[in-house]
């Protein structure tokens, strides 16, 4: 019999991607569980929707109610938690809605999980998994040398990954103290299809498209290490059926590029895919704006242990992959086009008041 695989925030960017995987490549029973915020979207899974092994709950996973009767229903053999708040620019502005979902959303969905493990026969709780799915960000920042390791110890800067450090240690607590079993793993920067456009790479894509200024903080050489989605989704699966545990894994893409070097090679794309029509580089829309508040200076990867302990690693290589990115949205203007007005104001200039 197949399994049943619990997926919260699979409408969202990476869950989706997680949830189109699952349906496509395995014979697993997916079970979706999402509250449905600004940057959540049914249409990422439409296909899939249709599938006999997909099933559809929406709710917020605050809610200890709701989740105690979604998993008590759904019995599920893994518990796959992606769902969170995740804009840094937002967590600026509002960091109190970071701490409700990504704290105490985590906690609530712990506790529902345990209970729902406590009563299970001593193979099905040998089975379960419940995995957790961070970001690098809660490391903090890196000089110019160096990389994250799982033994990299945790310093967030912001609002968002100091709630996403917060619920790793959680995640950790449950695992250590009631004996929950519990995976984790820590990603870098995703790209890929179905960003929501107020994140980097959709929002200079879209913005270059329009013959609109792409605005780049600071000095524009902030370094961040990309993964593509894709090669996400086939990794999380990786650590939720083989990942060791209580042991965590850092996912990364072996791509370390500074932020303008992405915006140039967008643009230089773009420019060849779909010309502007007065035949101008859109490299001339670039403009430098104020930087973000507490701005990390560069993140970095070491998914050495992945590779070597479960035999992942990512098949896209950073240009071919930003390359079908920019190929997606130029076919895809019926999913962004609705969603652009939610990503035209700028955000983080302000604090919380």
């Amino acid at each position: 019999m197949a399994q049943t695989v619990l997926v919260t925030g699979g409408a969202g960017f990476i869950g989706s991607a997680l949830v189109r995987h699952l349906i496509r490549d395995t014979d697993v029973q997916v079970v979706n569980v999402d509250k449905l915020t600004y940057a959540a979207n049914l249409d990422n899974l439409r296909e899939e929707a249709r599938s006999p092994r997909y099933r559809f709950f929406q709710a917020d996973i605050c809610s200890a109610s709701d989740m105690a009767q979604i998993i008590g229903q759904t019995r599920p053999d893994k518990i796959i938690h992606l769902a969170a708040e995740s804009h840094v620019d937002r967590s600026i502005e509002g960091p109190m809605a970071f701490v409700q979902t990504n704290v105490v959303g985590t906690a609530v969905l712990l506790s529902a999980a345990y209970g729902y493990w406590a009563g299970l026969d001593a193979d099905a709780k040998s089975a379960f998994r419940f995995h957790h799915v961070s970001t690098d960000e809660v490391f903090g920042s890196l000089g110019e040398e160096g990389l994250f390791t799982e033994e990299t110890p945790y310093d967030p800067r912001s609002p968002y990954s100091a709630t996403k450090a917060s619920s790793d240690h959680l995640v950790r607590a449950w695992g250590h103290t009631f004996g929950l079993p519990v995976v984790l793993s820590n990603c870098s920067n995703n790209y890929g299809p179905y960003h929501f456009p107020e994140k980097l790479i959709p929002l200079m894509i879209l913005n270059a498209l329009a013959g609109e200024s792409l605005p780049v903080y600071g000095d524009g050489l902030n370094v961040r290490d990309w993964l593509h989605v894709e090669d996400h989704a086939r990794a999380l699966w990786r650590v939720c059926t083989r990942g060791k545990l209580g042991e965590s894994y850092n996912i990364g893409g072996h791509n370390e590029v500074a932020n303008i070097d992405i915006v140039h090679l967008i643009c230089d794309h773009l420019d060849a895919l779909a010309p502007m029509a007065d035949g101008r580089s859109r490299r001339e829309l670039i403009r430098y704006v104020q930087d973000r508040p507490g701005h990390d200076r560069r993140y970095a990867i070491d998914a050495a242990k992945i590779d070597r302990e479960l035999g992942w690693r990512p098949d896209y290589d950073f240009d071919r992959g930003l390359k079908d990115t920019v190929r997606w949205y130029l076919d895809n203007e019926a999913w962004w086009s609705p969603l652009r007005h939610a990503s035209r104001e700028r955000r983080g200039l302000k604090a919380a008041s």
